[in-house]
């Protein structure tokens, strides 16, 4: 259960009507791009090479990550239509227990760090300028692996899905926990995913 993210990426609903909006773009990919630089300082950071002291670092990029990504929006996109029928007390659960796995998915994937090199190679925007897609390639181990951040503005840009190789975190997220509702209730869904959370941070699961 669950899909495998490379480091850089470690967050789909198709933009219509994508026109190029430099302003608005601009704005979103400074946003991202300071993130992304300030997750790259810490994982250069020689604490980050021991065991012993890396949690404080951890604790850091997690900090930073949290800032830059929508949990609402990706929570009720990931559901997807059934997210309506969710009671407020079962969408406040869903959304910390699936919080809590990117968190942990995401740090996780820390471990695999090796210098990779990030280009900027695209954007594009919504006619209303409220979404962005920017488009990166993740150059790691000679492949060239291309990533693609689709945000929204709120009171800042936030990222609402990431495309890894044209597979979406949302889709990917969407299609499990759809055949889970399918059969099972939100509350057995929400205790899948607080089990695979505990997996991840237990070492437990290399995916």
């Amino acid at each position: 259960m669950m899909p495998r993210f490379t480091v850089i990426a470690a967050a789909v609903l198709c933009l219509t009507c994508l026109f190029a909006a430099p302003a608005a773009a601009s704005e979103a990919r400074d946003a991202l791009e300071n993130t992304i630089n300030q997750v790259l300082t810490e994982l250069k950071k020689p604490a980050m090479r021991d065991p012993a002291t890396r949690q404080p670092v951890l604790a850091n990029i997690e900090r930073i990550i949290k800032q830059l990504f929508s949990f609402d929006e990706l929570s009720m996109r990931t559901v997807g239509p059934k997210w309506k029928s969710f009671t407020p007390e079962q969408k406040a659960q869903f959304k910390t227990a699936f919080e809590d796995l990117l968190r942990a998915r995401y740090l996780h994937s820390m471990d695999g760090y090796d210098g990779e090199k990030i280009t900027y190679t695209g954007e594009t925007a919504s006619t209303k300028g409220d979404k962005v897609e920017i488009q990166t390639v993740v150059e790691s181990d000679g492949k060239a692996v291309p990533v693609a951040y689709r945000m929204l503005k709120a009171d800042r840009w936030l990222i609402y899905d990431v495309i890894i190789e044209g597979v979406s975190l949302v889709q990917n997220y969407r299609s499990q926990f759809q055949s889970i509702l399918d059969k099972d209730d939100v509350d057995t869904l929400v205790r899948m995913i607080r089990q695979k959370t505990e997996e991840i941070a237990a070492g437990k699961t290399g995916s």
